[in-house]
């Protein structure tokens, strides 16, 4: 059977997450049920990684096995029109080995994390951004996540219902910038690891965003980490503001 990377990009506003579940509205549910209008065999989908409810994605990637061979981009042509009218669209479709996998082939997993701060309510980003009304410090912030780059014992700032082995992973990088936009500010965290625990990047902004706003010390942060300890995590923020940007590989399925 002939094997298919697709690139994804979706806002994970409506779904419960990327992975599909009985009676509920998911990412994989909806790509699934799209391809099984192309292909009787009712194709599954398995993807770089599964995003929680409310995250979204700017170049999620997954692979799937069709019962026949298709042209990559009519494929990808096909899978949008059953899409309709939902907020998901395959970007660009690939044929690939049968030994690569959407998962274990990835080298590398970059997210963003989008805060806008400013008084009003927002219109357009709604849903899409964490809001917030207080003024953060972006030095304050910076001086926080250099504590969790490297590899470290991160129990603190991973799920009680995380399922990982292990809470040792390593943060290859943490860079937040700040970018003034019409009345307001927008703050933007990048996020570079081969792997993450869940809820880990929202552990980590929740934290963030607690020193940012002078609540916590930079060296709380360091503090936490060493605690080893759930309860020592600052808040978990919203998943709203949360994207899988993209998704590196060896040798790029797409050919970018």
């Amino acid at each position: 059977m002939p094997k298919y990377a697709l690139k994804i990009e979706y806002t994970g506003s409506q779904f419960f997450g990327w992975q599909s579940q009985i009676g509920l509205p998911t990412i994989q549910g909806e790509i699934e049920k799209a391809l099984s209008c192309l292909d009787k065999s009712h194709p599954k989908l398995v993807a770089a990684g599964r995003t929680d409810a409310g995250v979204h994605a700017l170049g999620q990637v997954a692979h799937v096995n069709l019962s026949k061979n298709w042209d990559p981009f009519r494929l990808s042509e096909a899978i949008n029109f059953n899409l309709k009218p939902h907020p998901i669209s395959i970007i660009c479709a690939a044929e690939v080995e049968a030994d690569w996998h959407a998962r274990f082939s990835a080298i590398n997993r970059y997210y963003i994390f989008k805060l806008i701060v400013r008084r009003a309510p927002l219109t357009h980003h709604k849903n899409l951004v964490w809001h917030i009304k207080h003024k953060l410090d972006l030095g304050l912030m910076q001086e926080g996540a250099a504590f969790l780059v490297g590899t470290h014992d991160f129990t603190t700032f991973r799920s009680t219902l995380c399922q990982a082995k292990s809470p040792i992973r390593t943060i290859d990088s943490i860079e937040i910038n700040k970018i003034n936009i019409p009345n307001g500010i927008e703050y933007q965290f990048f996020f570079k690891a081969r792997s993450y625990l869940h809820n880990q990047i929202r552990s980590f902004v929740g934290t963030l965003e607690r020193v940012g706003a002078k609540k916590w010390t930079p060296l709380e942060v360091s503090i936490a980490l060493n605690a080893k300890s759930r309860p020592a995590c600052g808040p978990v923020c919203t998943p709203n503001g949360l994207y899988l940007k993209e998704v590196i590989y060896s040798s790029d399925p797409f050919g970018h």
